[in-house]
């Protein structure tokens, strides 16, 4: 299981443009901390480099287990979900056959698949070709994926943008739930997220 995230002097360009840089960063099990700042400060990009989609023009981004240093292939292909803008969903599938797919690529099984579903509010969904779902429902199946199969650190991109304040608030619940087995969350908001979180701002 991860247990620590650590983000060293990182500094991130895009084009001839410096977006932030010397960042640091300590995230430990059951932290979660809120990347802040103006558009196009580089919340993303940071995002995208603790993933590896993106490489740091400076500095670097270490894992720990339980038992000492994670190599960060096996961190990011195993240890972490990131949830980005864009949803990641194919349109053509049911929702019910997205969710699946995804679940058991990354490790889960139908029966957390179900689960999650049930916990997101989308049974009387899943039929339905996911181009038929509205902004809000789309995004409920995009988080389901992170219950149905479990990791240690969450990357999370706006994720309460198209949620009602009750699906806010029942995702907070989740991410509250996620916290307390050990988990981490790295989130880039506008607003707060609805659990305790350290404010890191990003390009400032």
């Amino acid at each position: 299981m991860l247990r620590v995230v650590l983000i060293k002097d990182l500094a991130i360009s895009r084009g001839e443009r410096r977006l932030f840089s010397k960042l640091d960063l300590t995230l430990e099990a059951g932290q979660a901390a809120a990347l802040v700042g103006r558009n196009g400060a580089g919340k993303t990009s940071l995002l995208r480099a603790v993933a590896g989609l993106l490489r740091p023009a400076e500095g670097g981004v270490t894992f720990q287990g339980e038992t000492g240093p994670i190599e960060a292939e096996t961190a990011r292909a195993e240890h972490l979900h990131l949830l980005g803008h864009q949803d990641g969903l194919k349109s053509s599938r049911t929702a019910w056959e997205e969710l699946r797919f995804q679940t058991l690529w990354t490790g889960g099984t139908d029966d957390s698949a179900r689960a999650a579903a049930k916990r997101f509010d989308l049974n009387r969904l899943l039929d339905l070709e996911v181009r038929r779902l509205s902004a809000g429902q789309r995004r409920r199946l995009a988080l389901a994926r992170l219950a149905a199969s479990p990791r240690s650190l969450w990357l999370l991109d706006e994720p309460m943008a198209p949620l009602d304040a009750a699906q806010r608030a029942a995702f907070g619940a989740v991410m509250a739930e996620h916290l307390a087995a050990g988990g981490m969350i790295l989130a880039s908001v506008h607003d707060p997220l609805p659990i305790p979180a350290r404010n890191v701002e990003v390009g400032a």
